[in-house]
């Protein structure tokens, strides 16, 4: 049965299924030959090597459907599984536990196939989503701080990760370029004929900004100028357009500078700021009042949800229209929901927004599927994250209390990752160790930031991020320029290599060939699950299981000119698996560090 289902695969030239996969569909046709019954068999990874490579835990359901004892039933499935080139062993363990030991010839052949695939048996969906990933936010000028590191680095590994599985990824990025906060400072900044200077950079726009609120908090006749440039702005008077239009090109290229730094996918063409909506406000909150969605309350204009109350059980209403007849940003964000459902077409919405914001975004997801009729196949979620703790458990600040810049901290993990890569390599040229050094501190930067669960806060530590040991960026691209090493002294190019067979007569090599056929198993659980943490876990494992091949494992020095061949072919396959994972978390790999 194996081998036809290898020649079906290769037919339709799409990736083999993977081990597990495999294990899967031979599981189910046996239980539904024998019994007409139709069960996932629940193959997982042992959890111990003694228990095999793979373990089914199928039986007890099982039998409590055929009234039968579990070990029966197990036995009797291996006994009709036993043979064949698939397995090496089939034992039955515990109340009915099936230990799956993969035999060499079926594990070596389905290295090989992985070995001709670019996308290393990962398939594209057969049946691909439109997904709008909203992530990044900035607001208009402001400089970036540390509080937009994990939307920008969460999101786009989401992006890199989707759009690799084969579905239409269309970021965006919602900038905050909008609001009664731009005629304060439009104002000030009118005042102070800040647009025919050229002498200023983006720097100054914070201090610019802290000084315009103070006036508006201390001087009424410029607060009211200042409502009033709001007045202007909104109906496209010249001057303060052209003023807003200014801060608005100046923020765009500081924004993308950070993010070319930080190495994420994010364009200027991705930038759809609050503006963009801003003319379908008075129209969308028109037409659901006339519709009845929404309604006139004490004069704001609000939707009511149901399940949504305060702690005495009156009804909580998201709020779409002021008093005063201004709107919010949950009007601009249902305004948003309908553009990327209705016009976009997407029916996959995730918004990369930290935990704090979640009520708002339950509203705003039950307000769109009311004010639009989204049908429930439209998955509309919030990735929530946590904050980033410095060591003291608190948030992250300067020691004066303020929020860290991006640039600044993007700064100082270049410079320590200068600092330990010079240690190693000291005849470098300059333009060596920046390239390096920025591969290396901005990567350390993100692998710290996916490795935990990203709705955990997590404590930000220069020593640990960029250590050469343990569950670190560093160790990771470290291993890829060991396995570079490796072809550089043996004058290999690993992208022509000889025929070869893969051969896996040690125990190291078979735990390597395991943990890499499982690649395809892990992306296509992250697209089900979004835990990006565990594609990071993966890949310290797969680095963790090569070095230990490596030392067991002669590779140049093989007194066996196939096994040399082979091992050659396994830090090849390892190579590209790291190289392959780290990419879809938009880090870097170098061929020395």
């Amino acid at each position: 049965m194996w081998y036809a289902l290898t020649h079906y695969y290769l037919l339709l030239e799409i990736p083999m299924p993977s081990p597990k996969e495999t294990l899967s569909t031979l599981f189910r046709a046996a239980i539904q030959s024998s019994y007409g019954i139709e069960m996932d068999p629940s193959i997982q990874p042992a959890s111990r090597p003694e228990f095999g490579d793979f373990q089914a835990n199928f039986a007890l359901r099982l039998a409590k459907q055929l009234h039968k004892n579990p070990q029966e039933v197990a036995r009797a499935l291996v006994e009709k599984l036993n043979s064949g080139p698939v397995f090496n062993k089939l034992e039955v363990s515990g109340p009915g536990f099936i230990n799956i030991h993969l035999s060499k010839q079926f594990l070596a052949y389905h290295l090989e196939q992985l070995m001709q695939d670019s996308r290393l048996g990962v398939p594209r969906s057969s049946h691909p989503d439109t997904i709008v990933i909203d992530y990044g936010g900035a607001n208009v000028a402001k400089e970036m701080h540390v509080g937009h590191l994990r939307s920008a680095i969460i999101g786009d590994a989401f992006v890199r990760l989707l759009s690799f599985i084969g579905h239409h990824v269309i970021r965006q990025n919602h900038l905050g370029d909008w609001g009664t906060q731009f005629g304060m400072l439009i104002e000030y900044l009118a005042e102070s004929n800040w647009q025919n200077d050229h002498t200023h950079t983006y720097n100054d726009l914070n201090i610019y900004y802290k000084q315009a609120k103070q006036r508006f908090d201390t001087d009424e006749t410029f607060a009211n100028r200042a409502r009033a440039r709001v007045v202007a702005l909104q109906s496209g008077e010249n001057e303060s357009r052209a003023i807003w239009q200014q801060l608005v090109d100046e923020s765009k290229a500081h924004f993308q500078e950070t993010y070319d730094r930080l190495q994420i996918l994010l364009t200027p063409a991705d930038a759809v700021g609050e503006s963009f909506y801003n003319d379908q406000l008075a129209i969308l909150t028109s037409e659901l009042i006339e519709r009845g969605v929404a309604e006139i309350d004490q004069g704001a204009v609000v939707i009511f949800l149901e399940g949504f109350t305060d702690a005495d059980g009156n009804r909580f209403p998201f709020l779409i229209r002021k008093q005063d007849g201004g709107y919010l940003y949950a009007t601009t964000d249902l305004a948003a929901l309908y553009y990327r459902t209705q016009v976009l077409k997407a029916n996959r919405v995730f918004y990369v927004v930290d935990a704090r914001q979640r009520q708002h975004f339950a509203m705003l997801f039950a307000a769109g599927k009311k004010a639009f009729g989204l049908a429930d196949s439209i998955q509309l979620e919030h990735i929530a994250y946590g904050s980033v703790l410095g060591e003291d458990h608190k948030p992250l600040k300067t020691r004066s209390g303020d929020s860290i810049k991006l640039n600044e901290l993007l700064t100082e993990a270049e410079k320590r990752a200068a600092e330990m890569v010079l240690q190693k390599h000291p005849d470098l040229t300059p333009d060596e160790l920046a390239s390096i050094a920025r591969n290396v501190g901005i990567g350390a930067l993100k692998y710290a930031d996916l490795r935990a669960d990203k709705i955990k806060d997590y404590v930000f530590s220069w020593e640990k991020m960029l250590a050469f040991e343990g569950n670190t960026g560093p160790y990771l691209q470290n291993a890829y320029v060991r396995i570079l090493a490796i072809f550089r002294k043996g004058n290999i190019d690993p992208n022509d290599l000889p025929p070869f067979q893969i051969q896996l007569h040690e125990i190291m090599e078979h735990a390597l060939a395991i943990k890499l056929s499982a690649f395809p198993d892990v992306i296509d659980t992250i697209s089900a699950n979004l835990h990006i943490h565990s594609l990071c876990d993966y890949l310290y494992d797969v680095a963790s299981h090569f070095h230990r091949f490596y030392e067991h494992c002669p590779v140049l020095s093989a007194a066996d000119l196939n096994v040399r061949h082979s091992r050659i072919g396994l830090c090849a396959l390892t190579a590209r698996t790291l190289a392959r994972g780290l990419s879809l978390l938009g880090i870097n790999v170098m061929d020395k560090m």
